[in-house]
């Protein structure tokens, strides 16, 4: 039974993303089909960006397939460095040239939009043809490979069970070594899904899954286990609404309480399964929770800090600094609620650690286009942001966006909110980037900070792109050709808005072209090119000797 599966889904798309991963949704399917007996040999994998580098990567075994699944669609709108999740054409395209049976699912079938300030709509035309997946497509898989083999247009659509991803996520963990960029692949985590609170913001889709669902620490950890078998190294805690409420405590009230004990079993449980591990991040955190039980979330910050690994980011669904689009879209949480939750995140976590990045920093989430949006709005976002870093508080960035409307949430009866300061939100974002992202980012790493392991993802043959792994790593610049696929220690020479350029460290001066020479700390354009016809150089006493710059010896080597 020949499988193929493709993955067109991409995941957190803000601030340029993270590095090339694997998610939950692939590794469950994979892991429905091999409990229902399909060999892991006749499971075939794809992501759409391998497909279009190489549309013949896949064609045959898309031909010859028995079922082809794919996993499309996002619920979070913005920028990509590499990927974008796979588009209406291209699932046509994909379809058209199989004869087997057609599945599929995953966010799209929320609907379909590539940027916010739209509503996410049903674009895929399906028929007797095409199985559209209304609820989870691992589920719907399982049912379909049962011992019955039913047909598919009788089949089911249902929500998975707490105890099958269990059992999938672990079998499934095997789709890591049939990715194209393995091993340097970021896998996501699922601890729970759906909203304890008992008001929800009017853009989110997590309420359509219900009361949260906990995934038991022990499956989590099984599941770390076999990735790590597998050759996993990186891994990021992120499908959850808010990661300080896993597991969390119902007590009647708007938010549920947290329990540190748990989320010290998860990271201690991860770190002694996964001795080899690179990287351990996570995402999204509540601010209300912080607001809420301070003392419970300071525990939980410290455990983290204790487990993870630095440059990790606590990603604030804060949404709006206007107290009138807080309450008429039942968001979180106040701005002064907000404003304590980055100073205790930036008191605990601010120092950086071995990779050159801040152990911990807090980013914020502004939505746009919201009820009760005004002109002021803007204005009171900026001297939120502006007031944090005037206080010398850190956050590692700030994500603005226009809210990408779904059916089924309270914003799907609010159209034109999204349209009515469309002008406004592009000058104010260009203010938000120029005004506070810049300095915020030379005090987080200032010229000459050194930054280690950074993956170079993207070569034009000019400069090199490269990040750290991580959750939401840095975007590094470097005027050089270099291989991709490989990675290299950065120091860190200029800033941008979101971005920094970057030479590699050590830099061998004596066979270092122009272009990064003048990058170092401490020369500018005609100092470097004094420096550069007087190579070669002995030692750093010879350069000192005929140059006078012993302020880039701690950069460069022999």
């Amino acid at each position: 039974m020949k499988t193929v599966i493709i993955d067109g889904y991409v995941d957190e798309p803000a601030c340029f993303g993270v590095p090339p991963f694997i998610s939950p949704y692939i590794r469950y399917v994979a892991g429905a089909l091999q409990d229902r007996g399909v060999q892991e040999k006749d499971i075939h994998y794809f992501t759409i960006d391998s497909i279009r580098d190489d549309p013949n990567t896949a064609a045959d075994h898309i031909k010859r397939a028995n079922t082809v699944i794919i996993i499309a669609g996002m619920t979070v709108p913005g920028k990509y460095l590499r990927s974008t999740p796979i588009n209406p054409e291209e699932i046509k395209n994909i379809f058209s040239a199989t004869k087997g049976l057609k599945i599929l699912g995953g966010p799209i079938r929320l609907g379909f939009s590539l940027e916010g300030g739209k509503k996410a709509l049903n674009v895929i035309q399906t028929n007797n043809d095409i199985i559209f997946c209304k609820k989870d497509i691992e589920a719907f898989v399982y049912d379909l490979f049962g011992e019955n083999n039913k047909d598919a247009q009788d089949c089911q659509h249902r929500f998975r069970t707490v105890e099958e991803i269990g059992r999938w996520g672990t079998k499934g963990a095997f789709m890591i070594n049939k990715h194209p960029e393995y091993p340097n692949v970021m896998c996501e985590l699922e601890t729970y899904r759906g909203c304890g609170r008992q008001i929800h913001c009017s853009f989110c889709t997590e309420p359509f899954y219900g009361s949260p669902d906990h995934r038991p620490v022990s499956d989590v950890i099984s599941e770390v286990s076999q990735l790590h078998t597998r050759g996993a190294r990186f891994f990021r805690i992120g499908r959850q609404p808010d990661i300080l409420s896993y597991h969390a405590m119902d007590k009647g009230g708007d938010t549920p309480e947290p329990d540190p004990q748990a989320i010290l079993s998860l990271y201690r449980g991860i770190r002694n399964v996964a001795p080899k591990l690179k990287v351990l991040h996570m995402d999204n955190v509540n601010p209300g929770t912080i607001a809420a039980y301070p003392e419970q979330c300071r525990e939980i910050i410290h455990t983290i800090m204790k487990y993870h690994t630095p440059g990790d980011v606590a990603a604030l669904g804060m949404e709006s600094a206007d107290p009138e689009v807080v309450k008429a879209n039942g968001l979180k949480a106040m701005p002064d609620d907000v404003f304590e939750a980055i100073k205790m995140i930036n008191e605990l976590g601010r120092a950086p650690g071995i990779n050159g990045m801040p152990h911990i920093l807090p980013g914020i989430n502004l939505v746009h286009g919201l009820k009760g949006e005004s002109k002021r709005t803007f204005e009171l976002n900026y001297d939120f942001l502006k007031h944090v870093l005037e206080s010398d508080m850190l956050l590692r960035r700030i994500n603005i966006r226009q809210v990408m409307t779904f059916s089924g949430t309270a914003m799907e009866r609010e159209p034109d909110s999204v349209r009515k300061h469309k002008n406004l939100f592009l000058k104010y974002k260009e203010r938000i980037r120029k005004d506070i992202d810049m300095p915020m980012l030379k005090k987080i790493v200032p010229r000459g900070t050194i930054l280690k392991d950074v993956l170079c993802e993207i070569n034009d043959g000019k400069i090199c792109f490269g990040r750290q792994m991580g959750s939401y790593p840095l975007l590094m610049g470097i005027p050089s050709n270099l291989p991709t696929g490989k990675f290299i220690d950065v120091t860190v020479t200029r800033h941008g808005h979101r971005s920094i350029t970057g030479v590699p460290f050590p830099l061998n001066i004596n066979t270092a072209p122009l272009a990064l020479i003048q990058e170092l700390p401490g020369l500018g354009k005609k100092q470097a090119g004094l420096v550069y016809n007087k190579l070669p150089f002995s030692d750093s006493d010879d350069l000192i000797k005929r140059t006078g710059h012993k302020g880039i010896i701690p950069y460069i080597k022999f």
